[in-house]
């Protein structure tokens, strides 16, 4: 007999869980895509895209996911043999530095490994090294989604102001936005991009690239530009079409309006709040379970987590173990180890987006259930010291 029929919960990190106004949004008929009604909300999206983004440049939509997003934001600013600098605190760090590889970049990879941001002194060290200013862009991850770690984007950009690099920073919050505090003018990224699926709340399909005007001017001798890619129609467009250049992704359009008019109405502020604590009652579940056995938080320094999503680890294979069980039997879908050897040795939960705390306390408590279900030695206390956060926050 099996507890999970019902509504399941998918607590991975993307796609999050979609809210039903966005649904509700989507769920109708083709609309025209040449005037009236869906040009007008889509011109609507791009201040709310900016303000989201903490931007006051330019922001674009493409039909594409995260990776996408990635060959974009370097198809519109390098050329073939440029050189990157890519930091990495996960496989999605590495991720980016194989994407730039398949563009026939010059590619130099610093990456820190899955449990430590990066370390400021190797990066400095490169910096310095290249006399003749041969970098032209150091690529980061805000939130690396797979070992969970938050990298501090404010101290790139002053290593690059101190050192006097002019590479461009180009900055992946597909993680973090929406979640994670992000504010890219006051903390000097040139280029961000980010997708749909997580923070923003709409189903995969659309991402998002923000540049300056910096950034654009590099790409005026990018020649890895092609018609599809180049930001530049897309962000002035002359037409409609050229926003996509094509036809819309016209539901997902929808979806998007209704996405940010929830954040407008909850406050980017409040959002972000919301996502620090629902975040912190999950560590300190993990802390009490990690007191009576060898579950663990991947991030030792809480200032380097993730307010989105959390990796877990726990001697293998009771990681996987343990997503079998919530997900067969309570109907709690957990992320797995992503990028991590072994693999069944992680677990990720994701707490992104259309979150609340009666929903991270119902994962706390069938990830609780699960432990004492499948006999892996655990400490006590983890929901009561998930519900202290959460009392000491609403109370």
């Amino acid at each position: 007999m099996s507890l999970a029929n019902g509504l399941s919960y998918l607590a991975i990190p993307g796609p999050s869980v979609m809210p039903d106004r966005v649904l509700r949004a989507m769920h109708r008929p083709a609309p025209n895509i040449y005037t009236g009604e869906l040009p007008d909300l889509t011109h609507s999206l791009i201040p709310d895209l900016k303000a989201v983004a903490g931007t006051d440049g330019n922001a674009t939509i493409y039909i594409a996911n995260g990776h996408g997003l990635w060959e974009a934001a370097l198809c519109n600013t390098c050329s073939r043999g440029d050189k990157v600098l890519v930091l990495s605190s996960g496989r999605f760090g590495i991720g980016w530095s194989e994407m730039a590889t398949g563009l026939h970049l010059d590619v130099d990879l610093m990456h820190f490994g899955e449990r430590s941001p990066f370390d400021f002194d190797q990066i400095e060290t490169a910096l310095r090294a290249d006399t003749g200013q041969k970098i032209r862009a150091v690529l980061m991850c805000h939130v690396d989604t797979s070992s969970s770690i938050r990298n501090d984007v404010r101290a790139v950009r002053d290593l690059l102001d101190a050192v006097g690099h002019g590479a461009l920073l180009m900055v992946d919050c597909i993680a973090s936005m929406g979640c994670d505090r992000y504010e890219m003018d006051a903390w000097g990224a040139d280029v961000t991009i980010a997708a749909s699926q997580k923070g923003l709340m709409t189903p995969p399909g659309i991402g998002f690239a923000w540049f300056n005007d910096k950034a654009d001017r590099w790409r005026e001798d990018a020649d890895l530009a092609s018609r599809y890619w180049d930001w530049r129609p897309r962000a002035k467009p002359e037409m409609y079409y050229q926003y996509f250049d094509g036809t819309a992704p016209t539901h997902h359009l929808y979806g998007l309006r209704e996405a940010l008019d929830m954040i407008g109405e909850e406050g980017l502020e409040n959002v972000w709040t919301r996502h620090e604590t629902l975040a912190r009652a999950i560590w300190a579940a993990c802390d009490a379970w990690g007191q009576g056995g060898a579950l663990r938080l991947n991030v030792a320094d809480p200032a380097h987590r993730s307010h989105a999503v959390t990796s877990v680890g726990m001697d293998s294979p009771d990681a996987d173990r343990l997503r079998h069980w919530c997900e067969f039997e309570a109907g709690l879908t957990l992320g797995i180890g992503l990028g991590r050897v072994p693999e069944d040795a992680w677990f990720r939960i994701g707490h992104m987006g259309h979150v609340n705390a009666h929903m991270i306390l119902g994962v706390i408590g069938t990830i609780d259930a699960g432990l004492k279900a499948l006999d892996i030695a655990h400490g006590s206390g983890a929901v009561e010291a998930a519900t202290r956060v959460i009392a000491g926050t609403v109370g």
